[in-house]
This record gives structure tokens, C-alpha cells and sequence, in this order.
């Protein structure tokens, strides 16, 4: 099983941060896109792109809304040439970037459009001009112009005439219907359900019944997951560390008033609270209303905290699931930055030889 990284993309330190990884051993890097809260992912995957060799590239995750398919599509295959093929493209529905913006998560079916033509640009395949989403009143059809010649459909013809590996789409999805899209579309689905291993068999069973209605092979999906970590001796440190961030993830399971999935009534309640008191202001943050919703008991099944051996056993019980990947989220605002480089030292040293083990 693969172990990835994930954090926030900056013009300048997601450079030497990617170095660090790709030295201590980490599969990947996936950087968060969006742009009132930080840098420009693609800016910041390609700095990286061009310190690191081996390290695996994308975003952790770009949405729907915020860019045309097609601009989304040339960003990433322009870093997939810079890293030499170690680049993946995550997406979901759009949480921050969003809210900042004003607007809630995409609509279902908007959102399977924008899959099914980002890949279709990613194949270097084209798209029928009557299926762009642009507003008419926003901009006019072409033929307003009276050329005398025009392209008949849109295609990014570099992508279709350069040879090289196609960038695989990782939809992050969290309820039925949306992870039932993903099947329908994607080379991976990351599970944003937490780290519970009923939790994630519930969602590989709805995404292969899903793939399987479509008709489509099950066995040519991949699996993987957002897990907030945190490794520490000390297990109220290691909770301390991953609440602000749990607090994201564990919204998605009951974002629109139905908690996801399987769940206790005890968590259900907490889900429900968590919900309820959600500030985007701190998003992300530890010393947040909502991380105080948390109980202790939720983040040990949501999260993985622990010691070195524990974090192992939870990481390969996730990978007996059938995981390939895992997306580890460790870091939380508001909570003590000399903890959070205890974690990922241990993580270094501790976790992952004995994976690779």
C-alpha cells in the first residue's frame, strides 16, 4: 500500500517539503487546492516536479466548479511531463474553496459531466462544443464570430499528439451517490470515511455493486483513503494533533444532514454535532467549536493515533481491505507544531519501514 502525504500547496516550501519526503521514504505528495486559503496547486506540483524523481505528484484534493475541465485537465498533464508520469489528479464536489466563494459543494450532475470530460481530455479525446457548461449570457456561441474556419469540437491537442502516460482521476467520495459517480468514472476512489475498517468495506462494496450496474469491471477500479494521523507515545497528543483536521474529513459523512455509511448511534450524534457547529472560519484548526465536538472515542475510530505499533496494525488493516493508497492528513492547525514534527518523525522512522516491511 502506497503512504502519501498530504498538505498545503505554497509557491515556495512545497519544494523542500517534497525533497523531504521523497528522501524519507513517503510514496507521494498530494497538496489541497484551494485559493483563498493557499497557493496555486499546479505552481506549487510543479516546483516540486522538478526537485524530486521518484516522489508521486497531484492534488488532494481541485474541484468541479472552480475550473473548466479543460483548464484542469492541461494543468495537471503539464505537470504529469514535468514529473516524468508520477502525476494524479484528485477531485471531489469542493468544500473551502467553495465556501469562500460563496457557494456550497457541486451539484450530482454537473459534477458527472466534469468527470466524464476531464477524462475525456485526459485521453486526448474530444469534447462536443454543445456540452461545455458556459453560460450563453457569459460568453456567446462561436459562430458569432463568422469565421472562416473553426475547430468542430474541443480537444487539448497537445495532450492527444505528445505521447506519454495518461494522469489517473482520484475522486475523493464520501456518500452512496457519489461514490456510485466515482465508480462510474474514475482510475481510484479515495474514501473520505475515516479510518474504520466497517466503514471503508461499506464503501468498496457500494463502489464495486456500482461499477458492476454500469458495466464495467470492478477489478480495474482502485481503492484508497483520507486518513487524519498521528503518531505519538502520548495518545492525547496524538488526538490533539489530528482533531482540527478530523473535524474536515468527518464533515463529508454528514455534510448535507444524513450521516454516510455505517455508523453507532453514539457517532451519528456526534456527526450531527459536529455538523451543527461547523465554522468555516477555522477550517482546519485544532482550537476550533467544532474539534470540541470530538470524543475521544470518535477519533480513535475516525483517525488513527497511537504509537508507532499501533498506526501500523490500523494502516495494514486498511490495506487487508483492500486500500492501495492512503492519503495520511496529520497536520492541524492551532495544534503544537513541535508535536505535529515529533509525529512525522515517528512516521519516518517507526511506521513506514515497518509497512515496506
Amino acid at each position: 500500500m502506497q503512504i502519501w502525504f498530504t498538505g498545503v500547496a505554497s509557491p515556495r516550501s512545497t519544494a523542500r517539503t517534497a525533497r523531504e519526503l521523497e528522501a524519507a521514504g513517503w510514496d507521494g505528495l498530494l497538496v489541497v487546492d484551494s485559493q483563498n486559503l493557499s497557493g496555486d496547486p499546479y505552481v506549487a506540483l510543479a516546483g516540486a516536479a522538478l526537485v524530486t524523481t521518484t516522489l508521486g505528484l497531484g492534488t488532494g484534493v481541485t474541484n468541479s466548479v472552480t475550473r473548466h475541465a479543460a483548464v484542469t485537465a492541461t494543468s495537471i498533464a503539464s505537470v504529469q511531463r514535468l514529473a516524468n508520469g508520477r502525476a494524479v489528479l484528485g477531485i471531489g464536489r469542493g468544500d473551502s474553496a467553495l465556501a469562500h466563494l460563496g457557494r456550497a459543494p457541486a451539484r450530482l450532475g454537473p459534477f458527472e459531466r466534469y468527470l466524464s470530460q476531464l477524462q475525456t481530455y485526459l485521453r486526448g479525446e474530444s469534447v462536443p462544443f454543445e456540452e461545455i457548461d458556459i453560460p450563453i449570457d457569459v460568453a456567446p456561441p462561436m459562430s458569432e464570430l463568422e469565421l472562416a474556419d473553426a475547430p468542430p469540437a474541443s480537444r487539448i491537442g497537445w495532450i492527444a499528439e505528445t505521447p506519454g502516460v495518461k494522469v489517473p482521476v482520484e475522486v475523493a467520495a464520501s456518500g452512496p451517490r457519489v461514490i456510485a459517480i466515482a465508480a462510474r468514472h474514475a482510475d481510484r476512489i479515495m474514501f473520505a470515511l475515516g479510518a474504520d475498517e466497517e466503514r471503508i468495506a461499506w464503501g468498496i462494496d457500494q463502489a464495486k455493486a456500482a461499477r458492476t450496474k454500469a458495466g464495467l469491471d470492478p477489478a480495474t477500479l482502485s481503492f484508497g483513503a483520507y486518513i487524519n494521523c498521528a503518531c505519538h507515545d502520548d495518545i492525547d497528543t496524538a488526538r490533539a494533533l489530528v482533531k482540527g483536521g478530523l473535524t474536515t474529513f468527518a464533515r463529508f459523512s454528514v455534510m448535507h444532514g444524513k450521516a454516510s455509511g455505517p455508523v453507532s448511534d453514539g457517532d451519528r450524534a456526534v456527526l450531527h454535532e459536529l455538523r451543527d457547529s461547523y465554522d468555516m472560519k477555522a477550517h482546519t484548526r485544532g482550537d476550533s467549536r467544532q474539534a470540541g465536538t470530538l470524543t475521544n472515542a470518535f477519533v480513535d475510530r475516525f483517525a488513527i493515533v497511537g504509537d508507532a505499533a499501533r498506526v501500523v496494525g490500523r494502516l495494514r488493516g486498511l490495506a487487508g481491505l483492500g486500500l492501495d493508497k492512503v492519503a495520511i492528513s496529520g497536520g492541524t492547525r492551532g495544534a503544537s507544531a513541535a508535536d505535529g514534527a515529533v509525529s512525522r518523525r515517528m512516521l519516518e522512522t517507526e511506521v513506514l519501514p515497518a509497512l515496506r516491511g
